[in-house]
């Protein structure tokens, strides 16, 4: 991360106080996961639909949808490659991708908020473990027709993309369990903790040719999106550009960017097993809000509750209310 200064003005920094925190279980119809009052109350009432959502190959950008996330996660999938999972509860986005293959992975993240996993078809042995967990949430563009998915080909840059709202209706078409799980445990408040360290740029990189960066904008109180753009293909010189979301023709703009660690296992250059489910001692986090770096650990002690967040102190750690890229 870097302290170098935005192109705009910093704030004056805020009175630090203990932060007043909110623990969510649906008060007053809060969205858990993001500490926000929601416009369509009535959207609490459901499955988070939780999709995949590819990063390579760069011509199928600017991917749709993600602005919409309450959650997005974020992570390596080898020979250099990221994937999304993108998780939608508080909003729906009519376009979401372009979606791709489902990883092992995902089966702990989708049982941990008791969502619908959203994907492109997997290899056998991913398949099956995403069965095994998930059994029929574990929904795959060949078993919802459109609008839930729309596009054939998920090996096509862009092939095929989803609809969240439509898979939450089709999971109700269906006749399916699809009301709202308890999805207490994230924390949120206004209020900025103390202890934080200057941090307006955060550069995420798996390899040369992938960066993705976050740069703090004060006016907006979130950090913004930007992705390597190589002008030329003969070249190795490349300019970073704004990450635009298709459906709004808008900068990915994020409250909260939390980089957690967690053991990688090597299948093979393309298959990891990511350990998350059943960390109760604590691992490393990093969370970075209002411009500000703070250290401490996350825990996902049970299989159906959401990560939590904590202070090195142990005590929970505060977001700020918003959306959280992983």
């Amino acid at each position: 991360y870097s302290t170098e200064a935005p192109s705009t003005s910093t704030p004056s920094q805020p009175v630090l106080k203990q932060p007043q925190v909110v623990v969510t279980s649906h008060p007053e119809r809060i969205n858990p996961l993001t500490g926000l009052p929601d416009a369509d109350p009535a959207l609490l009432d459901r499955r988070p639909v939780m999709v995949k959502v590819s990063n390579y190959p760069q011509t199928g950008r600017p991917h749709a949808g993600l602005s919409f996330a309450d959650i997005v996660f974020d992570y390596y999938i080898g020979n250099g490659t990221n994937r999304f999972l993108a998780l939608f509860y508080g909003q729906d986005s009519p376009q979401i991708g372009p979606v791709r293959s489902g990883r092992f992975v995902d089966a702990q993240l989708v049982r941990l908020y008791g969502g619908v996993l959203a994907y492109g078809g997997a290899d056998e042995d991913t398949e099956a473990e995403l069965t095994s967990a998930l059994d029929k949430y574990a929904l795959s563009n060949l078993e919802a027709p459109c609008p839930a998915f729309c596009g054939e080909s998920t090996h096509d840059a862009i092939g095929v993309f989803a609809n969240s709202r439509a898979i939450s209706d089709f999971v109700d078409s269906q006749g399916w369990e699809n009301s709202a799980p308890d999805l207490a445990g994230m924390v949120f408040s206004e209020e900025l903790p103390p202890g934080g360290k200057p941090a307006n740029k955060v550069l995420i990189l798996f390899n040369y040719y992938n960066r993705g960066e976050w740069r703090f904008d004060p006016a907006s109180g979130k950090y913004l999106r930007w992705i390597e753009h190589f002008p030329d293909v003969e070249s190795d010189a490349f300019e970073m550009i704004p990450l635009i979301d298709r459906v709004t023709g808008k900068q990915l703009a994020f409250a909260n960017i939390v980089i957690i660690r967690a053991e990688y296992n090597e299948l093979s250059p393309t298959r990891y097993l990511i350990d998350i489910s059943g960390n109760d001692q604590g691992l490393p986090a990093y969370f970075f809000r209002d411009g500000q770096l703070f250290e401490g650990s996350w825990r996902a002690k049970n299989d159906d509750d959401p990560i939590q967040f904590f202070n090195e102190d142990g005590s929970p750690f505060a977001l700020k209310p918003g959306n959280t890229w992983i």
